[in-house]
């Protein structure tokens, strides 16, 4: 019975016999280096171990790098090893496949040190660029670049000619050349990664350009044969307080007689009540005991005080030099030839990229007022609550996705339903406020402006105070990237597409339809229009219903990516009316100048000055009530009501 308990116990605490292999035979062949690595014997093993090609060896490097394998002592066997308790659950490194548990005092845990655990990360990067997993290689390429190191250049080099992912191909053939220029030898080489540089924008780019040109400063004579770059001049490239401070860390400061020096010379020259023939009784100014300390200095009994410009005299004397860390001139010419092109397509890509924004900005002015600019051209009305319509259509498209949660769907029902809830709100202040205002222009921007108020309650009171979501579709996340300076949101480009739509579909209602033939009429001469049929109340009705539609369908674009909040149509409201007195009152074209006008404004000034929002808000105003001066009737006029 004993001998049954004892093989038992043996069974469950031993390996499983059968753990030989391809992995484990070469391992046993380094399995002392193994066992107890260091960072002078190590690397022969893992090039050996990475010169093999086993599909199971990267997953044996990243064990033994995390401290997961142990050593079975009874039989000098590798295992992956996960320690619970007083016992290692043991997994073959053949297949991971469990194979047994052993005792915690039979096998050993294998602790590599932060230097060897370096140089297996090094050896496992060589792996996974040859990954058949394409995400694998994307991680050992964000590796290696991070911490790009000459070993990896072989066979980083190697990996590039079979490569078939060709975004993975093009990356490695820029990490090829960033790590030339830093590590390699061969100029000829070196050269020509720079000149390959010289085409690109990437932050990659430009770091290991600017790597090449980092400097260190040198005071005095530089060493013979240093790269200079450049001589720093004082108060044009270093100020004179870092200068003397730089002289100083090398010992070199300017002598100074200090008062108490002074003042000890004046005492210990005294003669008969008088130094240097001036009566100690006279010495009671410091200009005074200055005056008889250079008379001593003047006969040799006191050491001379420096001139006034001595700091001066003494930087003039040791000039401070930036010398490159590159040694070789070629290198750092090419590499600041190289910059330069860079940071113009930097420039050039900048402003392509400051476009695209303006441009998006001008896309979101443009759908939230050009339901003002109807409504405002034919019936003359100053609407303070037109943000609200824009408010209205955000809080359809919250409500529907809490019905449809679908975010695709519940878009594709939001846009049409918040035009349908907006106009009808829309048509209700025309029909109970509006009209009954005609032509008392003061009354009826206090009355909408008190329902703008008002609204503005009443949805807090229902949703709330804090701002709600209004989630896009997934297709609609993340950005369209040329390059790592030029990008734009695909909700940025989703509303462009949308303003294009709606600047298309206005064209033709008001150049094709009945009712564009009767808004126009009625805006060049409502006297004239309504003598010929045409009834300028309904019309009036018709736009008012058509212009808060349209912002209703802007309140869906806008709360795709800004807050929807109750107070989220005051932020529009002022940017739409000058939208439309810039563009032209009436005008559809007018109010996409307009747009285009202030959204490239705000964002040229948020460039020049992009620390201060309010700055850029206030120019803008102030740009604009110039233009109005110029231009009171706005860029594209109306002509037909304004005749003499």
């Amino acid at each position: 019975m004993r001998f049954l308990l004892a093989l038992a116990v043996a069974l469950l605490t031993s390996p499983v016999a059968a753990q030989t292999g391809p992995v484990q035979a070469l391992l046993q062949t380094h399995a002392e280096d193994i066992a107890k690595p260091s960072r002078r014997t190590i690397q022969p093993v893992l090039d050996d171990l990475a010169a093999s090609d086993l599909p199971a060896m990267p997953d044996f490097l990243e064990a033994w790098a995390d401290k997961g394998v142990v050593r079975h002592d009874a039989d000098g066997l590798f295992f992956y090893g996960t320690r619970e308790g007083d016992i290692y659950a043991l997994r073959s490194v053949e297949d991971g496949t469990d194979v047994g548990e052993v005792a915690r005092r039979d096998a050993s845990e294998l602790k590599p040190n932060a230097g060897v655990r370096k140089l297996i990360a090094t050896a496992l990067v060589q792996f996974q660029l040859n990954d058949p997993d394409p995400d694998r290689r994307r991680a050992a390429l964000d590796s290696l670049s991070r911490n790009p190191t000459p070993d990896l250049l072989a066979p980083l080099r190697a990996s590039i000619e079979a490569e078939e992912d060709r975004l993975i191909r093009n990356r490695k053939e820029a990490l090829d050349r960033l790590i030339t220029i830093r590590f390699g030898t061969d100029q000829t080489a070196r050269l020509t990664a720079i000149d390959w540089m010289a085409d690109r924008i990437s932050l990659e780019a430009r770091a290991a350009l600017n790597a090449v040109l980092t400097t260190d400063r040198i005071v005095g004579t530089p060493p013979e044969g240093a790269n200079i770059a450049r001589t720093l001049q004082v108060g044009t490239d270093i100020t004179a307080e870092v200068a003397l401070d730089l002289l100083a860390d090398e010992g070199i400061v300017p002598d100074a007689v200090s008062r108490a020096d002074r003042d000890a010379a004046l005492v210990a020259n005294i003669a008969g009540a008088a130094v240097a023939g001036t009566p100690v009784a006279q010495l009671d100014t410091e200009e005074a005991r200055w005056t008889a300390y250079a008379a001593l200095s003047g006969t040799g009994l006191a050491p001379p005080r420096p001139p006034v410009d001595a700091a001066a005299i003494l930087l003039a004397m040791n000039p401070i030099t930036e010398v490159y860390d590159e040694a070789d001139p070629a290198i750092t010419e090419a590499a600041v030839a190289a910059l330069a092109q860079v940071d113009a397509r930097v420039a050039r890509a900048q402003a392509a990229d400051m476009t695209l924004d303006a441009v998006s900005l001008a896309s979101i002015y443009f759908l939230a007022a050009i339901g003002l600019a109807i409504t405002f051209g034919v019936m003359g009305v100053i609407n303070m609550a037109h943000g609200e319509f824009i408010m209205i259509g955000a809080y359809t498209g919250y409500v529907v996705q809490q019905i449809v949660p679908d975010y695709t769907w519940s878009l594709v029902i939001a846009l049409p339903l918040a035009f349908v809830v907006a106009g009808a709100a829309g048509v209700a202040l025309e029909r109970l406020v509006i009209r009954h205002l005609a032509h008392r222009p003061l009354e009826t921007l206090l009355a909408t402006f008190g329902i703008s108020v008002a609204l503005q309650q009443i949805f807090k009171n229902i949703f709330g105070t804090q701002a709600v979501p209004l989630t896009s579709p997934d297709w609609l996340a993340g950005a369209w990237s040329l390059n790592d300076v030029v990008g734009i949101s695909y909700i940025r480009i989703a509303i462009f597409v949308l303003a294009a739509v709606f600047l298309a579909l206005l064209v033709y209602i008001l150049r094709r339809t009945r009712l564009g033939l009767e808004v126009r009429a009625v805006t060049q001469n409502p006297g004239m229009a309504a003598s010929l049929g045409i009834d300028p109340d309904r019309v009036g009705m018709a736009t008012f219903a058509l212009g808060s539609g349209i912002a209703g369908v802007a309140g869906v674009a806008i709360g795709l990516f800004a807050q929807v909040t109750s107070e989220m149509g005051a932020g529009y409201i002022v940017q739409s009316f000058m939208t439309v007195v810039v563009g032209g009152v009436g005008s559809v074209f007018g109010t996409l100048a307009g747009a285009g006008l202030i959204g490239g404004l705000q964002k040229g000034i948020e460039w020049l000055n992009p620390s201060n929002t309010l700055a850029a808000q206030t120019y803008m105003i102030l740009f604009i009530i110039l233009f109005i001066q110029v231009r009171p009737r706005g860029i594209v006029a109306q002509k037909g009501r304004f005749v003499q």
